[in-house]
C-alpha cells in the first residue's frame, strides 16, 4: 500500500484516519505488515465448505482453482497404534501410508499424510494421485461408497518438516485437521493428518440450531 503520508494526501484525510482505515483492514485480514517495508495486501484465502464430505481439489475446483499434489512417499508400513486404532485393525498390521505435497495454483498449501488398509493401498498406488482426490478414486475405481467424516481441527506451530515443505519459517502459523473417513456401511476407510499453511486457507461451515 502507498505510505501514510501518500494515503493522507489522496484522500485529504488525517494521520490518524488512515492508521484506522488500516487497523480494520488488517483485523479482517486483508493486509498485513512486514516491519520496515510497508503494508501488503494479503492474498485471498481459499476456503472449502464443510457443509458436505469432499476432496480438496474437488471442492476447490469448484471456485476456479487448480488443485495438484506432489506424491512424497507412498509405501507399505506396519501400522502405528494411533492408526491401527483408528482404521480398527491390529496394531502393526500393514497399511499403506501416502505423503503428499498440495499445490494451489502452484503454490504449496498443504503437506497430507494418510493412512488405509493395505488392501486399499495397492489400489490407490495404481492411480493418478497427482492429479486426482483419493476420495474420487475410491468412488470411481474401487466402487466404495462414502458415508461421513470425523474431524478434529486445532491451530498449532509449523514444525521444521512442514515448515520446509510449506514455505513457511519454523514456528509459523498452520492449521492441523485429523480426519477419518469412513465408508456408508460405517466402515473406517481414510486417516489421515493434514497440515494446512495459516495465511491461505480456512473452513467454513453452516451450523443449525437443534430443536
Amino acid at each position: 500500500l502507498p505510505s501514510e503520508a501518500a494515503l493522507q494526501e489522496r484522500f485529504s484525510v488525517s494521520r490518524i484516519t488512515v492508521r484506522r482505515a488500516v487497523g480494520d483492514l488488517m483485523r479482517d485480514g486483508l493486509v498485513y505488515t512486514v516491519p520496515g517495508k510497508g503494508v501488503f495486501v494479503a492474498k485471498p484465502k481459499a476456503v472449502q465448505p464443510l457443509d458436505a464430505l469432499q476432496g480438496l481439489a474437488e471442492a476447490l475446483s469448484q471456485a476456479g482453482h487448480e488443485v495438484l499434489n506432489r506424491v512424497l512417499e507412498l509405501l507399505e508400513v506396519p501400522a502405528p497404534a494411533q492408526v491401527a486404532e483408528r482404521l480398527g485393525l491390529e496394531p502393526g498390521a500393514p497399511v499403506t501410508a501416502i505423503r503428499r505435497l498440495r499445490l494451489l495454483d502452484g503454490a504449496a498449501l498443504s503437506v497430507e499424510q494418510t493412512w488405509v488398509p493395505v488392501e486399499i493401498g495397492r489400489r490407490l498406488a495404481e492411480a493418478d494421485l497427482a492429479r486426482r482426490d483419493i476420495f474420487l478414486v475410491l468412488e470411481q475405481d474401487l466402487g466404495i461408497s462414502l458415508g461421513r467424516a470425523e474431524l478434529v481441527i486445532e491451530a498449532t506451530a509449523a514444525g521444521i518438516d512442514h515448515a520446509g515443505l510449506l514455505g513457511l519459517e519454523t514456528g509459523a502459523p498452520v492449521l492441523r485437521i485429523e480426519r477419518l473417513t469412513r465408508a456408508a456401511s460405517g466402515a473406517p476407510l481414510d486417516y489421515e493428518h493434514l497440515v494446512y499453511r495459516g495465511d491461505a486457507f480456512r473452513y467454513r461451515v453452516s451450523v443449525q440450531r437443534r430443536p
